[in-house]
This record gives structure tokens, C-alpha cells and sequence, in this order.
């Protein structure tokens, strides 16, 4: 007899154990910018087919129904219900499920969530005007309440340094506004990192921000310097319109000249040939017809005379 149940219990294998399936592995809770996350790892060697269902509770209350018949390895706990408190203490635990078997709870660590919670990193922003930069810095999110309303007394790491001089690095602790003009070299390249310190009776930092880089430019000039140059240009304008009224003729008659006479009639203007040319009128055109004869008969009648003269011998 005590051959055939040992034999069985060969057969079964890892799923039953005294009759029940063996409970998930490394139960534990954590937390990240004030969440609550319950995880876990399967049975040694599970079975196929499995499914976990989770519970929480802190020390004022029972345990509550956390995330039921999951086949992931996790449940956020702060997505199921709103009564978790930012302040509260919270154990959380985890059975395995094969069918109508189930395995005993598991049981995870303690969190307190304002002390033991992983603060994100904040978001940074960098603006540059002149030789300075503006640092904007925004706080991470929280899943329950704001970092303000749990960490009141929370203040600002701000480190920076020349693009490749980290080890040359400067920092600025204790900073409670989260908008810093820092003053820096023109015409350089700086980057940026900010971290959160609670500055509770239990310290808990938060994680560093990305490095954010950006580049500074020349010293702006004074206020009064550019109010110089305005008053100048428009003084200048003012004289350049004064100017062209004043002289528009002359100024139309050297852009746009008239046409020229010769020089002779420009030195004596009043001369009798400039007053007879400027007088005259188009002189008339005289004229007398002419014939042409080609009969020699008819010019003979026409003219007895010239011929017979021409006719006659010379007289001595």
C-alpha cells in the first residue's frame, strides 16, 4: 500500500504536493511613483494552464480582491481600486488555480508606500536666451495623490556642466521653484540634471533626469542700447523727408532733366536768328512748268527764228 502511494505521488509530479498545487515563487509588491504592483514567478516546475488570483490588505482592514483568474505574472493593484491610501502600509498575496485546485496564498513584503515608493525622474526642459538658460522642471506623475501633497517639503538637485566636462560638473541643491535661470558662458554648450530630494525624515531621492543639453549665445545687449539705435534711425528718416520736400525741384530736375538746346541759342537766347527761326513759317516752294518736244518740225514753227540764225553763215 505504501508502494502505491508513493507511485502516485511520482506520477503527479509538480502539480500536486499533499493534494494541492504548489504556490507561486518570489511574491513581492512594489511600487513606482506611489503605485502598487503585486508580482510574482510561476510554481517550480508548473503546469500548463495556469491562473492566479491576487489579494491585498493593509493593517486597519481585511484583505480586498485584487485581480482574479490572470494568466500574467503581475496586478496593479492602484488600477483595480481608489481607496489606497498614499500613507498606508500593504502586504499583498498570490494563489495559483488549475481548474477546481488551488494552491495556499503566498504572501509578499511590506511596502509603505510615502517611504518605500521609487520617485520617477522629473522632466526638464531647457530654454537659452543670451548667456543664460532657463531650467523647467515638471514633477513625475503619481498614481495616487501629487508629490507635492506627500512630499511637501521636496526641493531640487540641479547639476550642470560643459558639454564633455562632466567631471567639472556644478550643482545647486535645496531649490523649492521649479523654474532656475542659470547664468553661464556665451557661445557654449551646457547640460542639464535634475533630481528630487524629499528631504523626509527617511530620505527618498528620486531617480536623476536625463542629461538635457543646450547652447548659450551672446550677451543681449541693454535695453537702452536698442532704444539708441531707434532714435537714431528715425532721426535720420525724419532729415531724409525734410530734405526732399525742400528740395523736390531740384532734385526732380537732376533725376529727371529736361531736353537741351545747343549752346549758341542757350548763350544768347534773345539773338535776331534764334527770334527768325523761332518765328518762321515753312518757306513756299516755287516753281514753273515744263514741256518736252521731240517733233523737230514742230520746234522749227515754233521757234523761226533761232533756226534760220542758226541756219545762216557767220558774216565777216
Amino acid at each position: 500500500m505504501l508502494t502505491f502511494i508513493l507511485m502516485f505521488s511520482t506520477l503527479c509530479g509538480s502539480r500536486v504536493v499533499s493534494g494541492i498545487l504548489h504556490t507561486p515563487t518570489n511574491v513581492r509588491l512594489t511600487s513606482h511613483n506611489m503605485n502598487l504592483v503585486l508580482r510574482w514567478d510561476p510554481p517550480e516546475q508548473p503546469a500548463s494552464g495556469l491562473l492566479y488570483t491576487t489579494e491585498y490588505s493593509d493593517r486597519l482592514s481585511k484583505s480586498k480582491v485584487g485581480c482574479v483568474n490572470i494568466s500574467t505574472l503581475g496586478c496593479d493593484l492602484t488600477r483595480l481600486n481608489t481607496s489606497i491610501f498614499e500613507f498606508g502600509k500593504y502586504k499583498g498575496k498570490v494563489r495559483a488555480q488549475l481548474g477546481t485546485e488551488s494552491s495556499p496564498w503566498m504572501e509578499s513584503n511590506e511596502v509603505t508606500l510615502d517611504k518605500d515608493t521609487v520617485i520617477g525622474s522629473p522632466n526638464v526642459s531647457l530654454s537659452s536666451s543670451g548667456a543664460t538658460i532657463e531650467v523647467s522642471i515638471k514633477d513625475p506623475v503619481f498614481a495616487v495623490s501629487a508629490l507635492r501633497n506627500v512630499y511637501s517639503l521636496a526641493t531640487y538637485n540641479i547639476t550642470y556642466w560643459k558639454d564633455g566636462q562632466k567631471e567639472k560638473a556644478r550643482s545647486i541643491s535645496g531649490l523649492q521653484q521649479n523654474r532656475v535661470v542659470l547664468e553661464l558662458d556665451p557661445w557654449t554648450k551646457y547640460c542639464t540634471q535634475v533630481q528630487i530630494n524629499t528631504k523626509s525624515p527617511n530620505p527618498n531621492p528620486s531617480e536623476p533626469s536625463e542629461a538635457v543639453c543646450e547652447s548659450t549665445t551672446i550677451d543681449e545687449e541693454a535695453p537702452w542700447v536698442a532704444a539708441v539705435v531707434t532714435f537714431v534711425v528715425m532721426a535720420i528718416a525724419v532729415a531724409l523727408v525734410a530734405v526732399t520736400v525742400v528740395y523736390r525741384k531740384r532734385i526732380s530736375h537732376f533725376l529727371c532733366p529736361k531736353d537741351a538746346l545747343p549752346q549758341p541759342f542757350t548763350e544768347h537766347p534773345n539773338s535776331s536768328m534764334y527770334l527768325a527761326m523761332r518765328n518762321s513759317h515753312p518757306p513756299e516752294e516755287i516753281y514753273d512748268p515744263v514741256s518736252v518736244i521731240t517733233d523737230s518740225r514742230t520746234l522749227e514753227e515754233e521757234c523761226p527764228l533761232e533756226t534760220a540764225n542758226s541756219l545762216s553763215p557767220h558774216r565777216g
